[in-house]
């Protein structure tokens, strides 16, 4: 098993001119749609920047998918931490896609660096849902390449083609690594194909890499914020063309297995050699997720509040917690729309909409509304409330598990969270987070008094989100029967500041 390390020379770009020379059949661009599925921020730009502003040229829809933020890129960095990371890289990628020409917001799914193997279930799901929306439209997906040599980029590269397979979808990988650990005998060249950039397209890639600044230059002058991509390793980008490679046939390779440092199996091309093992940073890999039992609840005595309990309360009462009945939940609700920031958004979320009694006004203040409770009852008399409103969709869905896949400039959690146990409030937070765009506010409401079937109090809530590295506050609006606050990614401005009243 060969190791390499991003730090290092690795393969001289005049090694691979030679061997790129071969007559490689093109790379067919005859779809309707292009769907890249990318392990972080800045995959698709070194692997298929061309490609990209290429389909764009042509009219063809590009849609992005981001597994990682690519968070633990500098994991020693002095200056910079994760969440700072996450939100610069995304930042970098909306600055990149604009310069190949894509108009189309990038779907980050915010799972974490490094540990894509164990939320292979929720690439797949985004993957299949992207699928879904093209309907009948001729699809071309593209993904790391499988035998790349990074943790995170066989896991997607080995869900792209499972998916795509399973759908009769046709799809190619891009290598990255290879270009940097391996040789010429390291490469399918029998699955492998080409695609010529013509002048324009080659500036728009060197462009779209200039915008991954936290990749390919310093942090700082630090140790631990060297450049990830170095000068000889970023040569292999700027060629004249582009090289993916078709999936392998079911049953093609012959011999002894070949298994990576995790135990998983590499797929082993005419010719290739097993991937080596990438030594470079990257998370963890590994996210603790407690046993649920059939209803979406955490096992265990600190379970989350389970549905059981809501559709007894529903089964029991029109209005449980008085939301239409009681002045304490109008002028709540008061409240929490005054201390918005913005007069207007384009996306909302609401979780846990309850009977659409604060879903009819964010709705009033939003392009659209995606409201989604665990108990049918309440999603019925939600319905009745809100009629034919065209930006509302209501969804059934346990959060955190079901947490929707799409980016929201606005996030609610009103008297949602303190139902959630153990690593649930967690990853639920994490989950909020990763679905707020670069401009974006998720607000936080919750009731401070104790409640002895939730197993957190509001205010323990709103301490795990003032703990996180990766929001501010801009809004905090405290009684003695609620907190309610309002936070942002890293950077965001007071309205006072974005309405220019002070600097």
């Amino acid at each position: 098993m060969v190791s390499f390390d991003h730090r290092q020379p690795g393969t001289d770009e005049g090694s691979w001119t030679a061997a790129l020379r071969r007559d490689l059949p093109a790379l067919d661009l005859d779809v309707d749609r292009l769907l890249v599925v990318a392990a972080h921020p800045d995959d698709e730009t070194l692997g298929a920047a061309g490609l990209l502003a290429t389909a764009a040229a042509r009219g063809i829809p590009v849609e992005l998918l981001v597994a990682t933020d690519g968070e633990r890129s500098h994991p020693d960095s002095p200056t910079h931490t994760p969440a700072t990371l996450a939100l610069l890289r995304r930042r970098e990628l909306h600055a990149a896609m604009g310069q190949l020409g894509l108009s189309a917001a990038p779907v980050f799914l915010g799972l974490p660096d490094g540990g894509t193997d164990e939320h292979r279930d929720a690439i797949a799901a985004a993957l299949t849902h992207a699928l879904d929306r093209a309907g009948s439209d001729r699809v071309l997906v593209l993904s790391p390449w499988r035998g790349d040599g990074h943790r995170d980029h066989r896991v997607v590269g080995e869900i792209v083609e499972e998916v795509c397979a399973a759908r009769g979808v046709r799809s190619r990988a891009f290598p990255i690594w290879l270009w940097h650990w391996g040789t010429s005998d390291d490469v399918p060249w029998d699955r492998a194909e080409r695609l010529a950039l013509d002048p324009s397209v080659q500036d728009a890639k060197t462009r779209a890499l200039d915008a991954h600044a936290s990749q390919l230059r310093p942090l700082s002058p630090a140790p631990g914020d060297e450049a990830m991509v170095h000068v000889r390793m970023r040569a292999h980008f700027e060629r004249v063309a582009e090289v993916f490679f078709a999936p392998e046939e079911v049953g093609a390779s012959a011999g002894a297995e070949v298994r990576d440092a995790e135990g998983s199996l590499v797929p082993q091309g005419a010719g290739a050699t097993p991937a080596p093992t990438a030594r470079m940073p990257e998370g963890a890999g590994a996210s603790v997720v407690e046993p649920r039992d059939s209803a979406g609840a955490s096992a265990g005595p600190s379970a989350s509040v389970s549905q059981a309990y809501f559709d007894d309360m529903y089964a029991r009462h029109d209005d449980p917690w008085g939301f239409d009945s009681r002045w304490y939940e109008e002028r709540k609700r008061a409240v929490l729309l005054a201390a918005l920031p913005w007069r207007h958004y384009r996306a909302t979320f609401e979780a846990g909409c309850s009977t659409g009694a604060l879903t009819a006004q964010l709705a009033n203040r939003s392009d659209r509304v995606l409201a989604v409770d665990l108990a049918e009852a309440a999603l019925e008399r939600a319905g009745r409330r809100l009629g034919d409103r065209a930006n509302v969709e209501l969804r059934r869905a346990t959060l955190p598990d079901d947490w929707p896949v799409g980016a929201f400039d606005l996030v609610v959690l009103s008297e949602v969270a303190y139902y959630w146990a153990g690593s649930d409030l967690d990853r639920g937070l994490t989950a909020a987070v990763a679905s707020l765009t670069l401009d974006g506010h998720l607000v936080a409401c919750h009731w401070r008094h104790p409640v002895a079937e939730y197993p957190r109090s509001g205010d323990e809530v709103h301490d795990a989100l003032a703990a996180r590295p990766d929001l501010v506050r801009l809004v905090r609006h405290e009684e003695e029967d609620f907190v309610l606050e309002v936070f942002a990614h890293p950077g965001a401005r007071s309205v006072a500041a974005e309405a220019g009243l002070v600097s």
